[in-house]
């Protein structure tokens, strides 16, 4: 794999940072006014973040659970990290509650001051890209990492006639998914595997596509999942990736401050900033990758099988 860094500057405020967060109370104190900020961010924008928390902790959630949880995975050693400032990362109904409103927060500022709205321009910009670039009508979809299914609602609009299936490490993610897929009356498989080693058939899919997934990989995940990528889908499907550009000047003109509250939030930032993905997409079997920038901070990447 051939992982290059292309500004020295971002080299060295990353070491800097990493020293930083190598300090255990730091690391709390940075991951903890992330959090702040991001409930912060929410509600000045009306996304009523601790409500929308209470209502969905209020429920029962064991019949979701039941139904989407393998209790014989084995997770990957990356998947338990530490993410998002969550101590248990994304194993906990307490991320799986908040990474709705979470996603409002990270993206409001896209494109302006702050806009409840920027998640959902943001998700369309990506959409726009599939569009013009994918040759064909997928009747089939695979979304890796799906979360608690934002991404797989947001496919299932702009393919509507598709069947869509949802991956997710996260138990508790996908059950949110799955109350939320019964509050839309939309029909989607949901399935508790991991995106490199899925149990799907090979050659299953039309497209599989990985909305800001490839951020929170350690680079042997990333190379592993394209291989299971390549593996489920059909000849001429496609893959469609969209994710934070590494090139864009807001991470490279990033304040150290900001740096480091980003990265005690994101454990496998700097493996992301340094992957050469096209080569690696390539490597694994893929066309040469069309990669297009669909935000100021976003970039959007096409391979074909």
């Amino acid at each position: 794999m051939n992982s290059t860094q292309t500004n020295p500057q971002i080299s060295l405020a990353s070491y800097l940072v990493n020293r930083i967060l190598a300090v255990k109370p730091l690391a709390s104190f940075a991951k903890n006014r992330a959090r702040t900020m991001m409930i912060k961010r929410a509600e000045s924008i009306g996304v009523p973040w601790r409500d929308n928390v209470q209502k969905l902790s209020d429920r029962d959630w064991n019949e979701e659970i039941a139904e989407v949880e393998n209790r014989q995975i084995q997770y990957p050693d990356y998947y338990l990290n530490s993410f998002h400032a969550y101590e248990k990362g994304n194993l906990s109904w307490e991320a799986a509650w908040e990474v709705e409103s979470a996603a409002h927060a990270v993206h409001a500022k896209i494109w302006s001051e702050g806009d409840k709205n920027g998640d959902a321009r943001l998700r369309q910009s990506y959409h726009q890209i599939l569009r013009q670039k994918i040759e064909i009508e997928p009747h089939s979809i695979l979304d890796l990492g799906c979360g608690v299914g934002m991404s797989t609602f947001a496919l299932q609009e702009i393919y509507p006639q598709a069947k869509l299936t949802g991956v997710d490490l996260s138990p508790y993610f996908l059950a949110v998914a799955k109350y939320r897929a019964r509050q839309k009356n939309k029909q989607v498989n949901w399935l508790h595997a991991a995106a490199e080693s899925t149990g799907l058939p090979s050659a299953s899919f039309d497209l599989v596509s990985a909305c800001l997934v490839f951020h929170e990989l350690p680079q042997t995940a990333a190379k592993a999942i394209l291989l299971e990528a390549r593996r489920l889908l059909k000849p001429g499907g496609y893959l469609g990736i969209m994710d934070m550009n590494p090139r864009s000047t807001i991470y490279q003109k990033m304040p150290p401050f900001i740096l480091t509250l980003l990265k005690s939030t994101e454990p496998y930032l700097d493996e992301y900033f340094t992957l050469d993905i096209s080569s690696l997409i390539k490597e694994v079997g893929f066309t040469t990758p069309d990669i297009l920038v669909n935000s100021p901070r976003h970039r959007t990447i096409i391979a074909k099988s």
